[in-house]
C-alpha cells in the first residue's frame, strides 16, 4: 500500500547504520512517572489481621470464565473483588470450553493454585472446590445461575449488593456464567480496586512450566543471562536467568529487543470492513468470511448507513498491517538489526502480508522459531498457554509495541509494565486515527515529516498519567489504589485528548 514510503525507509535505515545513530525510544521519554512505585500487596489498614472465623460466611461464589487467557485474568480479578464485596468464598475459577480458543486449560494448568490462594489468604477466602453437598446442585434449576445476560456489563458494586446478595443468602451459592466485563472501574471502593490490582499484578504467576519456557524465550532473543529488573523477577521466578560466573557485566553487551503485538488475524481483519491494498480478491474473500463467521454484524449492516472503508481508514478503525508498523518502527528510528519478537496469531496474508516488515527488519522471531519443536509440543492446542509465553515476552521486553490498544494482551501488558517498569519499561502506543492522517499523505510526504509526525504522535502517547475515572486499573495502574507516589515529587502530566 505505500511502496514509496517503504523505499525511503529502506534508505533511512541504511543511512542510521552507517552513522551508528540509535532510537531515542528504547529509554522512557518521561521521568515523572518514577515516584510511582507497586504497592497493590501493603494493607489498607496495616493493623488489620488474618481472615475472622466469619469471613466469607455468606456463601460460595463459582465463576465460568469465557474468553481467552487474557479475558479469563480480568475476569478471576473481577471475582476475588466481588466475593470480597458480598463477603463470600470464592471458588477456584474454572474456565469454559471456548470453540474459538478451542483450549481445555484450566486455572491449574496456568497459575500456581497455592500461591494464588495464600497471597490472597488475608482478604478473601478462596477453596479449590465446592463442600461435596453442593456439588451436585443444578444452579439454574434453584436460581442461582447468573449469566452475563443478567447483569449488566460493567456493572457497579451495589447492582451486586442489590441482585446477587439475596440469592447468595438464600441458596448459599451463587454461580457466575461468563463473567465478561461484568464489574466496572468506577465507582468501587478502595480497598476492592487495590485488591483487584494485588490479585492481577501480585497473586497470578504462571506455573514453572510456562515459565520454564518463557526464560527459554527471553534468553534466546538476548543472547546473555542477564536483565535482572522487577518483570523479569515477577514472571520467570524461579526460572530467572543467571549470568556466568564472573560475568556480571555482561548486561552491558546484551541484545536488546522488542516485542511488537500485531493485531491482524483474519477475524480481526474481516470485522473491520476495511480494506488493505487486495484489490477485488481481498474483498470477496473477507465479505464471505463476514457472512459465515458474523451473521450479527451482517444483518446490523442491513439496517445502518454505508460507512466506506476509506471512511473507517480516516476515523482510525483499521486495524495496523504489518506494512504500517514497520514504517512507524522504521519512523522511530529502529535500526535494521534490531530483534523483534512477534507476539499473536496467525496473520491474514501471511507471508506475503508479512513481506514489508520482514524487508525492513529481517531480525524477526516468534516462539515457533525460537523453541525447539519438543520444547514447543506441551503448548501445542493449548493456545491459553501459547498467549501466556506471548504475555511475558512482550511484558520483559526492552521495548514494547502494539498496533491496537483495545486488545486485551496489550493492555494488560502495558499495565504490567507500568506497574513493575519504573521508566524502563517504555510502550509504543500508535494512534491509529492519527497515523491514517500521516499515511494520507504517503505520496507526497517527505520522509524527515513522517519521521517528525510519527514521533511526536508515539510521544503523545507515552506521557505518563493517573487513571482517569472509568479507566481500567488493570491497563493504567498508575493510581493510589495500586501504586504508592512518592509526596516529594512534581504531579504527574495528564495524558492529552489530540487522538
Amino acid at each position: 500500500m505505500y511502496d514509496r514510503l517503504l523505499r525511503m525507509a529502506s534508505t533511512a535505515l541504511i543511512e542510521k547504520e552507517l552513522k551508528q545513530e540509535s532510537s531515542s525510544f528504547w529509554e522512557e521519554p518521561h521521568r515523572q512517572a518514577s515516584p510511582w512505585k507497586p504497592c497493590a500487596d501493603k494493607k489498607v489498614h496495616p493493623d488489620s489481621g488474618k481472615l475472622s472465623s466469619s469471613h466469607g460466611d455468606n456463601g460460595y461464589i463459582l465463576v465460568s470464565a469465557n474468553g481467552g487467557l487474557n479475558q479469563q485474568r480480568v475476569a478471576i480479578c473481577n471475582a476475588v473483588a466481588v466475593a470480597s464485596l458480598l463477603n463470600a468464598t470464592l471458588v477456584l475459577p474454572r474456565f469454559l470450553y471456548s470453540n474459538v480458543w478451542k483450549d481445555p486449560s484450566q486455572f491449574e494448568d496456568i497459575y500456581q493454585e497455592k500461591y494464588f490462594i495464600e497471597t490472597l489468604g488475608g482478604d478473601v477466602n478462596i477453596v479449590k472446590e465446592l463442600p461435596p453437598h453442593m456439588r451436585s446442585l443444578d444452579f439454574e434449576a434453584i436460581g442461582s445461575q447468573i449469566t452475563d445476560a443478567d447483569i449488566a456489563k460493567e456493572a457497579k458494586p451495589v447492582d451486586y449488593i442489590s441482585g446477587v446478595l439475596p440469592i447468595l443468602k438464600r441458596n448459599g451459592v451463587v454461580h457466575f456464567l461468563g463473567f465478561g466485563n461484568r464489574l466496572g472501574f468506577d465507582p468501587v471502593p478502595f480497598n476492592l480496586q487495590r485488591l483487584r490490582c494485588k490479585c492481577n499484578f501480585h497473586a497470578l504467576k504462571f506455573v514453572p512450566k510456562i515459565q520454564r519456557a518463557g526464560s527459554l524465550l527471553v534468553k534466546r532473543i538476548r543472547k546473555y543471562d542477564a536483565s535482572q529488573n522487577m518483570l523479569d523477577k515477577q514472571l520467570l521466578g524461579n526460572f530467572l536467568p543467571v549470568p556466568p560466573l564472573g560475568r556480571h557485566d555482561i548486561a552491558k553487551g546484551r541484545s536488546k529487543y522488542l516485542a511488537l503485538h500485531l493485531r491482524f488475524e483474519e477475524d480481526m481483519v474481516a470485522y473491520s470492513r476495511c480494506e488493505f491494498g487486495g484489490g477485488e480478491d481481498e474483498r470477496k474473500e473477507l465479505q464471505a468470511y463476514r457472512e459465515v463467521h458474523f451473521p450479527l454484524l451482517m444483518e446490523r449492516l442491513k439496517k445502518t448507513k454505508y460507512v466506506s472503508p476509506a471512511e473507517l481508514r480516516k476515523l482510525g478503525r483499521c486495524p495496523l498491517t504489518p506494512e504500517e508498523a514497520a514504517l512507524v518502527l522504521a519512523g522511530l528510528g529502529f535500526k535494521r538489526d534490531t530483534f523483534i519478537y512477534l507476539a499473536g496469531s496467525d496473520i491474514y496474508g501471511k507471508t506475503s502480508r508479512m513481506r514489508p516488515l520482514t524487508g525492513l527488519y529481517p531480525n524477526l522471531v516468534t516462539k515457533e522459531t525460537l523453541l525447539t519443536p519438543s520444547e514447543l509440543s506441551p503448548f501445542r492446542n493449548f493456545s491459553s498457554q501459547l498467549a501466556a509465553l506471548d504475555f511475558i515476552v512482550c511484558a520483559t521486553a526492552d521495548v514494547f509495541a502494539m498496533t491496537d490498544s483495545g486488545s486485551q494482551l496489550s493492555s494488560l501488558v502495558s499495565g504490567f509494565r507500568t506497574y513493575y517498569g519504573r521508566e524502563h519499561a517504555p510502550t509504543l502506543r500508535p494512534g491509529k486515527k492519527w497515523l491514517a492522517a500521516i499515511l494520507s499523505r504517503s505520496a507526497t510526504i517527505r520522509w524527515k515529516t513522517f519521521e517528525y509526525k510519527v514521533r511526536k504522535m508515539i510521544k503523545e502517547g507515552q506521557r505518563a498519567q493517573v487513571r482517569r475515572f472509568g479507566r481500567s486499573i488493570y491497563r493504567q495502574p498508575r493510581c493510589p489504589e495500586c501504586m504508592c507516589r512518592s509526596p516529594y515529587h512534581s504531579p504527574v502530566m495528564p495524558l492529552s485528548n489530540s487522538y
